[in-house]
């Protein structure tokens, strides 16, 4: 029976500094947004990873899932799996041999409360989009680019400029990814 630990923020500058687990004797963390459960590695590894008798911790329930539906099925399938999970911040346990319908309530409550939260960000960060645009002041975030797709074009015949237009980014983009 081990106690497995996971701590999660939404940004890469954030720190997991608030959020105390105690003893652990396994920690899995992941600097990535909540709004999906099935695209954090570190929570599907935990998942995967979870035996029988073990107990996870979490600090707070928007921590591990700000959408209701991913917080009762990772819950769920913790309980199938014969561990139990708990929240410190809210007190709350949930193990398949407990049912108990008020933290059942509790959970739910917060699991929604988490989930509008999420909307809410969204909504605000669309408006702020939004003004910003208006502005012209948003440009949207950089694209990602692919360095051996473009040495791959680059190889293949193909100058800057076709690069630059072919994957829709700049020339000096095109050259930095040349040089890297």
């Amino acid at each position: 029976m081990s106690v497995v630990g996971y701590r999660r923020v939404s940004t890469v500058e954030q720190s997991f500094d608030r959020q105390d687990l105690g003893h652990v004797d396994k920690l899995f963390e992941e600097k990535l947004s909540g709004k999906n459960a099935n695209d954090r590695p570190a929570l599907n590894s935990l998942l995967d990873w979870v035996r029988e008798g073990d107990t996870v911790v979490v600090h707070s329930i928007d921590r591990l899932a700000r959408d209701l539906r991913d917080l009762q099925s990772i819950i769920q399938r913790l309980n199938d799996q014969g561990a139990s999970i708990t929240f410190k911040t809210e007190g709350l346990t949930f193990s398949a041999k407990s049912d108990d319908a008020f933290a059942t309530l509790q959970l739910q409550m917060m699991g929604a409360f988490a989930e509008f939260e999420r909307n809410i960000i969204r909504k605000r960060q669309a408006e702020g989009i939004a003004k910003a645009k208006a502005k012209g002041l948003y440009k949207g975030r950089p694209k990602v680019v692919d360095d051996a797709k473009v040495k791959e074009l680059r190889q293949s015949g193909m100058g800057a400029t076709a690069i630059a237009r072919e994957l829709g980014i700049g020339r000096a983009t095109v050259y930095k990814s040349l040089n890297s």
